[in-house]
């Protein structure tokens, strides 16, 4: 699943060698995929319904009154940075300067790039958890990095994947730059825990480390709490953290993202960031600064109404025959597909949508050792009860067959 490499007349590859190895995104591949076959999508992480009504009207708002139809400010309108601002005090007592120490960006996939483009040279060695979000690689390619994966490892007795600080621990040497963490994890579905966290605040601090923390699964915990990893002692100094609108208020197509922390780490982000996309979503800015400021009873019924999806697939999962990893939070089902007879997780994710008419992602391609992750399946449970009923139906119904086979 990576890109050919095509080349100039001179005979020289045209895509810059940094990014040979990566090509169109998986996500892209089984979601064209499920519109090809008219399979249900639960391969890619989107919601198949809208988010609230009050923020959609608070953006049609926006447009009508001429509010960021033209270039907003660079670091994103005064409204909305102040509502990032208030939103980190309010739910986890951080305060953050709207002025100096938010950054708004084109989602947390610009914010990921341009905090890497930003802190890292070449040569300098960035520390993810593998599996992870296929945009981390590319990023620290484009900023001329070298990643060092330590591998979240599936313990079937717990049904969870741990972190092994031990391994994080040896994966530091002179070159380490920063940790780019991930809580709640893509695509796991692991939360890291308060002591967990902890020793990764002590590592970074006694290695002099920078932290990256992708956060944007923030309310989407099941099980456990979120903890920001900024909170932690000698952190808030060290540690960009990132988040979006898009998961949390189901419009992932507003792209609408931020950046926290010190005022010379926004900077550095922010000297990138305004080489990429410079500004983006005007209007988005404004309804999602109102979005922010809804009342608490949101947040509790958007985790409460995706842990009834999440425990209605998971069971519909393990009915059909798969090992199920139950995730603490996010969107994803990690599953083991060889209580089915199976191996491969892209050859059974490409044959699944014509077979059972159901669209999965492998997670080995989340991985730098691929053969960790090749019995790995994630489902995607951010979907209509009533899709996911008839997922779970169409499963169910090839339960018992060698991977699902149907025939």
């Amino acid at each position: 699943m990576t890109a050919g490499h095509a080349a100039a007349p001179g005979g020289r590859p045209l895509l810059n060698r940094r990014l040979a190895e990566f090509g169109t995104t998986i996500f892209a591949e089984m979601s064209a995929l499920a519109v090809r076959t008219g399979a249900i999508n639960l391969g890619q992480g989107f919601p198949d319904t809208d988010g609230p009504e009050a923020v959609r009207e608070a953006a049609v708002r926006a447009v009508r009154d001429g509010r960021g139809n033209q270039y907003p400010p660079g670091p994103g309108i005064p409204e909305l940075r102040r509502a990032v601002a208030e939103h980190q005090h309010r739910f986890y007592g951080l305060r953050y300067d709207p002025d100096t120490e938010v950054l708004v960006t084109a989602g947390a996939t610009e914010a990921i790039a341009a905090s890497l483009l930003a802190l890292v040279e070449p040569g300098d060695e960035v520390i993810a958890l593998e599996p992870y979000y296929d945009s981390y690689a590319a990023s620290i390619a484009m900023a001329g990095g070298t990643r060092v994966p330590v591998t979240l490892r599936p313990d079937a007795a717990s049904g969870t994947y741990r972190l092994d600080l031990d391994e994080l621990r040896d994966a530091v040497t002179e070159r380490t730059r920063l940790i780019l963490l991930n809580t709640p994890h893509n695509p796991t579905g692991t939360v890291l825990t308060r002591d967990e966290l902890a020793a990764v605040a002590e590592l970074c601090v006694e290695r002099d480390l920078l932290a990256v923390t992708d956060e944007v699964y923030e309310h989407l915990v099941f099980d456990g709490a979120h903890h920001p990893l900024a909170g932690f002692p000698g952190m808030r100094e060290r540690t960009v953290t990132l988040s979006s609108s898009g998961k949390t208020f189901a419009l992932t197509g507003w792209k609408v993202g931020w950046v926290t922390g010190t005022p010379a780490l926004v900077t550095a982000v922010r000297s990138a960031k305004q080489y990429l996309t410079y500004v983006s979503a005007g209007p988005f800015q404004y309804a999602v600064a109102e979005a922010l400021a809804l009342p608490d009873d949101y947040y509790t019924g958007l985790r409460d109404g995706l842990r009834a999806r999440r425990d209605l697939l998971a069971a519909g999962l393990r009915e059909a025959g798969f090992g199920v990893f139950a995730p603490a939070g996010t969107y994803f089902i990690t599953t083991d597909i060889r209580p089915l007879g199976a191996t491969d997780g892209i050859d059974f994710c490409l044959s699944l949508p014509e077979r059972v008419g159901v669209v999965a992602v492998p997670t080995q391609v989340f991985y730098d050792h691929e053969p960790a992750g090749a019995p790995y399946v994630r489902f995607a449970f951010c979907k209509r009860e009533d899709v996911l009923t008839e997922a779970v139906r169409r499963l169910q119904g090839h339960a018992g067959l060698p991977g699902l086979s149907g025939n």
